[in-house]
């Protein structure tokens, strides 16, 4: 792993902190760190944006993106205010950075009643058991976009 620095986590820290004093969304903050520098930042802007999409992570993530004009973060650290819910985890490691640093643990964000404990455990539920009803809709089409994304010689892989 890249060396953690501490004045990275302090910033993803100090934008959890004025976001909740902005009121325009919950106590996470995150930035994306390339050569030693600060290239995005994001915070959780769920409540104003009415996004359940919009966490800091995420946030970090698509301006670091476009500030690359990039999808991948390869040469980049995420400094996370809290341990990423399974939604930013997974964009994480789609967005494939160097390293991921958080301060805060999942179980402190529960006793503050942001609890990913359920979310966590439907992954590992079978489709039949989730909490949301969701259903295997078999149709005769259904790996024809598959088809056409394996033959098409004008993709990016990723």
């Amino acid at each position: 792993m890249n060396e953690y620095r501490i004045e990275f986590m302090d910033e993803a820290l100090r934008l959890a902190k004025a976001n909740v004093n902005s009121g325009k969304g919950g106590p996470f903050g995150a930035v994306v760190v390339k050569d030693g520098r600060i290239i995005a930042r994001g915070v959780n802007l769920v409540t104003s944006n009415n996004d359940p999409t919009a966490h800091a992570e995420l946030i970090a993530i698509r301006n670091a993106c476009a500030q690359l004009e990039w999808f991948e973060l390869t040469d980049c650290e995420i400094y996370s205010s809290c341990e990423p819910c399974p939604m930013c985890l997974g964009a994480i490691y789609w967005a494939r950075p160097a390293a991921l640093y958080f301060a805060a643990t999942r179980l402190e964000a529960a006793e503050a009643g942001f609890d990913d404990a359920m979310i966590y455990g439907e992954i590992c539920t079978h489709v039949e058991g989730r909490k949301i009803p969701t259903m295997h809709v078999r149709h005769k089409l259904a790996a024809s976009p598959f088809i056409e994304w394996k033959t098409n010689g004008n993709k990016i892989p990723y």
